[in-house]
């Protein structure tokens, strides 16, 4: 049987509700802030109902997701009886709000990363903070370690196990520069004696600048909202960045300058800054000068002023005129502030959110403002700034946040000493943010065997265990596959010239976003995405499942393979393809399953089948 005719039973559900797609922020906080939370939040809790988070909503049983018409709440906010309708004073809920409701609970609720109505009593720095380093236990001398070490005593954890060289070969390579160590690379490094060969491994890899530029494109491409192709380039509302951005990556160029470059621009980077002009009329919180402040202050700060550009925030305690004073750092002209799109004759003056680093002169030249917020930003007080980025990297390497959502840095971090040490260490060193990721990979912490059966709850204190599994990126399976097949396209579509002496290479961060890539988990960069969903929803599993193209390079990889080596058996081909994709050896069992699929003697869609069977593994999808 072919194996690709196997649909996991979670793919034939039916989709949820085919409506446009509610706006959490815009329609349903706004009912939920002025209607519910009074009765139904920070410790006030009504009949047991809790608005807290989207996850204490669920367990009040109220609402059912996907089915509104079943759901306690929709009955409640849309009875004629007084003495069962909800809120039971004032003007009931409007025809209008209810069908945002149902709307909201027919497509499961979506809710705002990190939000919630109870009042936290943390208050995140701003400056940095230097903590005293533990004691090391025994050779753990590295400062990641020591502190994570005396954090899992305090927690009664007990630290997890290290990873083999293999597993550690295979995670930091992927890690570092996106791509599989091949087997004469897992060769070597499994025969190096050298106490040491982990850190020289990990020093080799960051000085690949090529492969680190290939990889950590993708990272700043979707930080940055730079791409290829897409909205606006056509009619030249949007500018691209990429030559600049990748001879910065190639160049490590500090992190403190990389920023100012970005917000002080020359017309090379000015893309970031400039946005996106959309054709018609738009929401006053998306123009361009709204979406300088939202991106800005997302990218660099970890603050959501999404919310802030419409009204005062229901997130957090960000205002109005917060938004608008970043918003008209960048104007041409005299902004004038628009309250839920309607103007208020109110004109915004030029300001950068924490003033006590300093002050925003309004009535400067566009460009002299501008440096002027690249200095505020990059500023040695400025803890905020070296913390965001740490914590970013962090989330990146070790599959979650020390402070979770990324994008909200006024949470409280389950470890305050280790984001301010990794900051006040990015200052230290320079801004160097290979010098960030070299002592995160050399930690035992990072080396340490993946934490798994233990997701976050909602209201529950997290507690860090070690490692998270992740998905490999869109782009780091493209890669992949195109190089285990032989099937890497002859062209990327960003072309960059850099050093003369480099062969053309084709990454995937380099290509448009076909289907394929697209439905892997390439976003969309219209908007800032600061983290992929790290699981795979019903789309992504059906073009992995029998997609036409994945199935037509697995077939062309497939031919060329077996025109290349027409005496290959299939016990060789595993042999290779296991210490290519898994970087082990097959076992006994999976060399007899491998047979039957391949063939004896193999034929072109018997290996095109095995290496699909290979690239379905959760093994080779996950990074752990």
């Amino acid at each position: 049987m072919n194996p690709r005719t196997f649909l996991p039973v979670a793919l034939l559900y039916a989709a949820s509700a085919a409506a446009e797609p509610v706006d959490f922020s815009h329609d349903v906080l706004p009912i939920l802030k002025n209607r519910c939370i009074e009765c139904h939040a920070d410790r006030t809790y009504e009949g047991g109902v809790s608005f807290d988070t989207r996850e204490t909503l669920l367990g009040s049983k109220v609402v059912v997701p996907g089915r509104a018409g079943e759901s306690e709440l929709i009955s409640r906010v849309s009875s004629d009886d007084p003495d069962m309708r909800m809120p039971p004073e004032g003007d009931p809920l409007s025809e209008a709000e209810v069908a945002v409701l149902r709307r909201w609970i027919d497509q499961q609720l979506p809710w705002e990363p990190g939000l919630s109505f109870k009042a936290s009593a943390y208050e995140a720095p701003l400056k940095p903070r230097r903590p005293t380093l533990p004691e090391p236990q025994g050779n753990r001398n590295n400062p990641v370690d020591r502190i994570i070490d005396a954090y899992y005593t305090t927690h009664g954890v007990e630290p997890p196990k290290g990873i083999d060289d293999a597993a550690f070969l295979r995670r930091v390579s992927l890690d570092l520069v996106g791509l599989l160590p091949d087997s004469g690379e897992l060769d070597a490094f499994l025969g190096d004696p050298s106490p040491d060969k982990r850190e020289q491994l990990v020093r080799r890899l960051l000085d690949d600048r090529r492969g680190y530029a290939d990889h950590w494109l993708t990272f700043w491409n979707d930080l940055l909202r730079n791409d290829y192709e897409g909205t606006g380039y056509i009619d030249g509302g949007r500018k691209q960045i990429t030559g600049w951005l990748y001879r910065a990556l190639v160049d490590n160029r500090p992190y403190n300058s990389f920023v100012s470059g970005l917000l002080s621009p020359t017309e090379e980077s000015e893309g970031f800054i400039r946005g996106i002009k959309w054709r018609g009329n738009v929401n006053a919180s998306q123009t361009p000068e709204l979406q300088f402040a939202q991106t800005t202050s997302q990218v660099f700060l970890g603050i959501n002023m999404k919310c802030a550009s419409c009204h005062d925030s229901f997130i957090d305690n960000w205002k109005l005129a917060d938004a608008y004073g970043l918003a008209a750092i960048t104007a041409e002209q005299p902004l004038e502030i628009y309250r839920c799109d309607k103007p208020t004759g109110d004109f915004a003056e030029a300001a950068f959110v924490f003033p006590e680093l300093g002050k925003i002169d309004s009535s400067l030249p566009r460009e002299e403002r501008l440096q002027q917020y690249a200095s505020l930003m990059t500023h040695s007080e400025n803890g905020r700034f070296a913390r965001t980025i740490v914590n970013r990297l962090w989330h990146r390497l070790m599959g979650r946040g020390i402070v979770e959502p990324v994008d909200m840095m006024q949470n409280e971090p389950w470890s305050e000493d280790l984001i301010d040490y990794l900051a006040v260490h990015l200052i230290d060193h320079g801004h160097d943010l290979k010098k960030t990721l070299e002592l995160i990979v050399t930690s035992e912490a990072y080396q340490s065997e993946c934490a798994v059966g233990d997701k976050p709850q909602e209201g529950v204190e997290f507690v860090f265990r070690g490692p998270t599994p992740k998905r490999m990126t869109a782009e780091q399976f493209m890669d992949a596959v195109w190089l285990l097949t032989g099937t890497t396209p002859e062209k990327p579509a960003a072309r960059i010239a850099l050093v003369e002496d480099w062969p053309v290479v084709v990454r995937a961060s380099r290509v448009n976003a076909d289907a394929l890539l697209r439905t892997l988990g390439r976003v969309s960069r219209e908007q800032v995405v600061t983290t992929r969903p790290a699981e795979l929803d019903m789309l992504q599993a059906l073009q992995l499942s029998n997609g036409e193209m994945l199935a037509d390079l697995l077939s062309r990889g497939a031919k060329s393979l077996c025109e290349q080596h027409p005496d290959c058996s299939a016990d060789q081909a595993t042999q290779w393809l296991y210490r290519r994709a898994l970087s082990r050896a097959p076992t006994a069992d999976e060399l007899a399953t491998t047979r039957s699929i391949a063939g004896e003697p193999m034929t072109s869609q018997g290996v095109a089948d095995l290496l699909w069977a290979v690239f379905m593994l959760p093994e080779f999808q996950l990074i752990r």
